[in-house]
């Protein structure tokens, strides 16, 4: 059985209320006027240091404060990571099935490791992986592929299937060369057809009969 390593933000949770909370503490700090949710589901996907340099280009506010904003994020998202955060739908029983069938599970996300495992736990699904790999794991973030390919080394196997919702996690996969789900209701800005993809699901329902048509 071929592990199956997943994104965390889009993905597994959608999360974006939470960091949407933090961004507009952050902002508020600095006398800037908030963004809307649907503006900062924008800014997801390439990491907290890429998320805060887009709130603050929107905001004009200059870059050389980009360390401090992300210190501030951060102070802000650590002090509540989950409370507005959830599993997407039938999430759980495709996890206690891929368990069951034997399948070795990983998350591999831009997320700080920290507050990536903490949240985890606090939604009561760190149990299920038996890696995770987060965006201040290795010096590398996602696109580049070198997270996923630690993420395998860890599980001790150099095939999976690759689980993401956007245009960082098709590169990741494509560039790792791995087959990719792409999940189409999390945090992507382009249409699903222009990312390399094996599989698109809108219902993690759909995932795990694909899933068994690679055993077959």
């Amino acid at each position: 059985m071929i592990p199956i390593v997943f994104d965390l933000d889009g993905t597994l949770i959608d999360s974006a209320p939470d960091l949407h909370a933090a961004c507009v503490k952050m902002l508020a700090q600095e006398n800037a006027p908030a963004p809307s949710l649907e503006t900062v589901i924008t800014y997801i996907g390439n990491g907290v240091p890429k998320l805060v340099e887009r709130a603050m280009t929107a905001a004009d506010i200059p870059m050389a404060e980009h360390n401090r904003l992300i210190r501030s994020f951060m102070k802000f998202y650590n002090q509540d990571p989950a409370t507005l955060t959830t599993l997407y739908p039938n999430l759980l029983s495709l996890l206690d099935t891929l368990i069951a069938k034997g399948h070795r599970l990983a998350v591999c996300t831009n997320k700080p490791e920290a507050p990536a495992r903490l949240i985890l736990d606090m939604l009561d699904i760190e149990f299920y992986f038996d890696v995770v790999v987060g965006g201040d794991t290795l010096e590398q973030k996602k696109p580049d592929p070198a997270p996923l390919l630690h993420a395998l080394k860890l599980l001790g196997t150099d095939r999976c299937l690759y689980v993401g919702d956007s245009e960082v996690d098709a590169e990741t996969a494509d560039r790792a060369n791995q087959p990719m789900a792409l999940f189409t209701q999390g945090y992507r800005k382009v249409p699903v057809e222009k990312l390399p993809h094996d599989f698109a699901f809108d219902d993690f329902a759909a995932l795990g009969p694909y899933i068994e048509t690679l055993f077959k």
